[in-house]
């Protein structure tokens, strides 16, 4: 869970500890989605660039070092994209080489000395220092850390354009050049002319006379759903066959333009409010999807507003994107769930750098001052705890890595380790091979947890009642063997640390009963209109 631009950036080093593999004896999805021709071009210009640009600058040195035998170890801290600091431990993810390293790196260095590769590394340049690239470069910056869409031209916070911030992370706007016509405000004049809430109800029935939405909406308790998260929220994920040489194949990167321009995250497949059909074999739906289904008034009403890197220290940079009108707008429930990065660093010792008890406290009471002046009466939010992460090390660190897979040589132990050494890790104080080291952060998670829990039960606001809920990730573990699953497929392959699509339903499947059990009151009412409404609009517009 590092920041966005950070991550983008250590794509390529996937990429590169790949090469190892696909140097060796090797064989010869996700779904579409309907694309606007301008996102189609931007991905394409971006793609088209970044292949060029790698493959040009990067390409003939890479394949001059792989002809000379060396492994990608080798190759990263030849080319310098990997480097060692006097003093500290050499930093490798596959079997050192048999020769002396040194020695070894020496030569490589001498295959490459005088490379304009090294001059490109050293320099710091990315791709948007290209000059006809910058100002697109600076826009999507800013897109990213203020999490609001690239493409919103009427600035109510919502677009027709899928991905960066776009609808992919919040509902389509259906009016993108009226910034009174958007997902989750009250139907103004029961929207009898034109569409102004986006759920696709409008009009007014020939029979009757009355407006459509009056008919089907009015007194159906209609809601949003917002999700203040970090990465596991936002649903980072690295497909597998990207870096797995079995399973490569030019069909593997379809969806690279729509990952890399969603900073990595699948918020549409999400377990809050995912909207597409789940890639997996699980089929629970996310919970916007069952806000929907309840009540179809509640159709595209949803905000994912997480940011991968957030905690409750962080959330204060990036909550103003949280689009809601108290006097305009429909409630909402809110999940705050900042599961990790409040205990998760890469840092040698990552124990200093965790939030303690008191910093939540009052960064948790900042926001939900935020919310209590700006969502509408009738609101409701749930603050979610944190899990318990030895989970990862127990069961993850004896299996073999996709990048090692093929060759039998890396393991999860191995690329933990190598994150670490290398200070880039979501969550050194989980993924080590320290046992006092994980359970002290899984203490502090447990700290954490009981704060959030005292503040549901000890606060109270204006605009909204306020639950606690734990992430009780063993509990959905123990349902998903009893099912037949393995453990392992609850967890990223890639990354080895964020729950999986999988994972991700299952704990929406969870939340949903639970609140159904405990609190009905935040779910609405089931709508009874609900079939007259497919007969009558269809999809309402899909998504």
């Amino acid at each position: 869970m590092k920041p966005p631009w950070k991550i983008l950036m250590a794509t390529p080093l996937f990429f590169l500890l790949t090469l190892h593999t696909l140097a060796s004896p090797a064989y010869d999805h996700q779904p579409s989605t309907r694309r606007s021709k301008g996102q189609v071009c931007i991905e394409k210009l971006f793609l088209k660039t970044t292949c060029y640009l790698v493959v040009g600058i990067f390409g003939p040195d890479i394949i001059k070092l792989l002809r000379a035998d060396v492994n990608a170890d080798v190759v990263c801290h030849a080319l310098e994209f990997c480097k060692q600091d006097p003093g500290q431990p050499l930093c490798h993810l596959y079997p050192l080489p048999k020769e002396m390293w040194k020695l070894t790196l020496e030569k490589a260095r001498q295959i490459v000395k005088k490379s304009p590769t090294l001059t490109y590394s050293r320099s710091g340049s990315d791709i948007c220092s290209l000059p006809f690239l910058a100002k697109i470069c600076q826009r999507i910056k800013l897109a990213i850390q203020n999490s609001l869409p690239f493409k919103d031209v009427d600035s109510d916070k919502y677009s027709v354009f899928p991905t960066l911030r776009g609808s992919h992370w919040r509902g389509r706007d259906c009016n993108d050049s009226n910034k009174m016509a958007y997902p989750g405000r009250r139907p103004d004049n029961w929207d009898t002319h034109q569409d102004s809430n986006c759920n696709g109800i409008w009009g007014v029935d020939p029979k009757d006379g009355i407006p459509y939405e009056k008919k089907f909406c009015e007194g159906s308790q209609p809601r949003g759903i917002i999700l203040l998260g970090d990465s596991a929220g936002a649903h980072f994920h690295i497909p597998p066959d990207w870096i797995t040489a079995s399973q490569m194949s030019l069909k593997s990167f379809f969806n690279l333009p729509t990952a890399l321009t969603n900073e990595l995250d699948w918020p549409q497949l999400s377990g809050t409010t995912g909207f597409l059909d789940s890639t997996s074999r699980v089929k629970e739906n996310s919970i916007y999807l069952r806000l929907r289904k309840r009540n179809h008034c509640n159709h595209r009403d949803y905000q994912n507003i997480s940011r991968n890197g957030a905690s409750s220290q962080s959330l204060e940079k990036f909550i103003e994107s949280l689009s809601r009108n108290q006097l305009l707008d429909q409630p909402a429930i809110v999940i705050y769930a900042m599961i990790g990065n409040d205990v998760c660093n890469g840092k040698i010792d990552p124990v200093p750098g965790m939030t303690t008890p008191e910093k939540l406290y009052s960064k948790v009471m900042q926001t939900l001052q935020y919310l209590d002046s700006h969502l509408p009466n009738g609101s409701h939010v749930i603050l979610y705890g944190l899990p318990d992460g030895t989970f990862l090390w127990d069961n993850l660190h004896n299996r073999y890595h996709p990048l090692g897979q093929l060759n039998k040589d890396v393991t999860y132990a191995h690329l933990y380790s190598f994150l670490s050494c290398l200070q880039v890790s979501p969550c050194h104080g989980w993924m080590s091979s320290n046992k006092t080291l994980r359970t002290l952060t899984s203490e502090r998670a447990e700290q954490l947890s009981i704060t959030l829990k005292k503040m549901a039960t000890s606060q109270k606001f204006t605009n909204f009642n306020l639950f606690y809920m734990d992430f009780d990730f063993r509990e959905i573990t123990e349902e998903w063997q009893k099912s037949g699953g393995q453990l392992c497929q609850l967890i990223e392959p890639v990354d080895g640390f964020h729950p999986s699509e999988v994972a991700l339903q299952l704990l929406a499947d969870r939340f949903w009963k639970k609140v159904q059990l405990q609190w009905p009151q935040v779910l609405g009412k089931e709508n009874p209109f609900n079939l007259q409404i497919e007969q009558v609009f269809g999809d309402q517009g899909g998504h």
